[in-house]
């Protein structure tokens, strides 16, 4: 174990990622996720989305058992995080020097929200409306969250006002699409359903007094050790990822980038950060070994072996699966969701606002 600054201690082997993906990254990661980005005022957080951003809902929300070896590089137990270690939402709050979000579901066991609170919940998706734990469902919690508890964790209208709003999801709608078989062309003529109601939620949250918001893509599909495995008849790029879902993951990226833009121009007063994390993603997958990756498109956890090490009866903590000994030479943990290395470099990518429209860093919303 080796202590990464404002990471706090991590497996030895990310410390090798970030000196194998050169000075530049080095650079970033020690001066961006510092955990310093915040002197002035501590800014209260709250995420919307799926299981790339559940810190625990799953688990508080449903029951649903997230089983080791899953939290073992940085937790040492499993959390609730579908990944070994922490997910990019736990290292951008380590970077404001903030605490980890709580799942908002895990309230009965008392957990403090005067951070903020997490709304994600795995396996979430914008469509259909109304049914948990759908974006739609999530910003109705989050409005009965600040209408009923809101103030018990000293959390006033001004705080509400200036919190951070982060919206992460979009994945399992375009998943779900190709699950049913639909063709391309059906599965990109649900997109505006889906960003309509992103454009929803954004809206009853600014009406809830929020005027920060931070949108993230959604990353390449087709480059998921799950799709890979599934799919009988590959459409591969030359990096070994389906075209198909990774063209249908940009058609939903584009609308989503035009609605930010709209709403931009819409809400005067609100800022709106688009966050491309679809090109973080996918240059880890097609520069994999400048980051010290060895398996780009093989799940370290799961069943089956290669070329991708997923097999659907027999998932990561559940009886047949087995793990890798080094996470951190692995993108994949499970065949859906990103080891800790992974997540580490995408965060620092994150902070660097290279990837972001309007290019506004990410402590601009407490120092500001």
């Amino acid at each position: 174990m080796v202590y990464v600054q404002g990471l706090g201690w991590a497996d030895q082997s990310v410390g090798l990622i970030i000196t194998l993906s050169g000075a530049v990254l080095l650079i970033v990661l020690s001066s961006s996720v510092d955990g310093q980005l915040c002197p002035t005022r501590p800014v209260q957080i709250f995420n919307f989305g799926d299981s790339n951003s559940d810190t625990g809902g799953l688990v508080s929300g449903l029951g649903f058992s997230v089983n080791p070896p899953n939290g073992r590089t940085f937790f040492g137990r499993s959390t609730g995080r579908l990944s070994d270690g922490r997910l990019v939402i736990d290292l951008l709050c380590q970077s404001l020097n903030v605490s980890l979000l709580s799942p908002y579901l895990d309230s009965l066991a008392g957990s403090i929200f005067s951070n903020g609170a997490n709304f994600a919940v795995a396996s979430s998706s914008t469509i259909p409306k109304r049914f948990p734990f759908s974006l739609s469902i999530q910003v109705m919690q989050f409005i009965h969250f600040k209408a009923t508890t809101g103030s018990k964790h000293l959390i006033n209208d001004e705080g509400f006002r200036k919190a951070l709003y982060m919206i992460d999801i979009g994945q399992n709608d375009l998943s779900d699409s190709f699950t049913k078989n639909l063709s391309f062309v059906q599965v990109t003529e649900r997109i505006p359903s889906v960003i309509e109601e992103i454009k929803s939620a954004v809206k009853a949250l600014y009406d809830q007094g929020g005027r920060n918001f931070w949108i993230h893509n959604t990353g390449p599909l087709g480059c998921l050790p799950q799709k890979l495995s599934l799919v009988e008849k590959k459409d591969l790029d030359p990096y070994g990822c389906l075209l198909s879902y990774n063209a249908a993951a940009r058609s939903f990226n584009e609308a989503l980038l035009h609605l930010c833009n709209e709403m931009r121009s819409e809400l005067k007063d609100a800022v709106i950060v688009y966050v491309d994390i679809y090109a973080i993603k996918y240059d880890l997958i097609a520069n994999s070994t400048k980051y010290g990756f060895s398996m780009p498109l093989m799940a370290c956890c799961g069943n089956g072996g290669l070329p991708y090490n997923f097999n659907a009866g027999r998932l990561c903590g559940r009886p047949g699966s087995h793990v890798c000994d080094e996470g951190s030479r692995f993108v994949s943990w499970d065949g859906i969701h990103y080891t800790e290395a992974a997540n580490t470099i995408v965060a620092s990518k994150i902070l660097s606002t290279n990837y972001s429209t309007p290019r506004i860093p990410f402590d601009f919303f407490c120092c500001s």
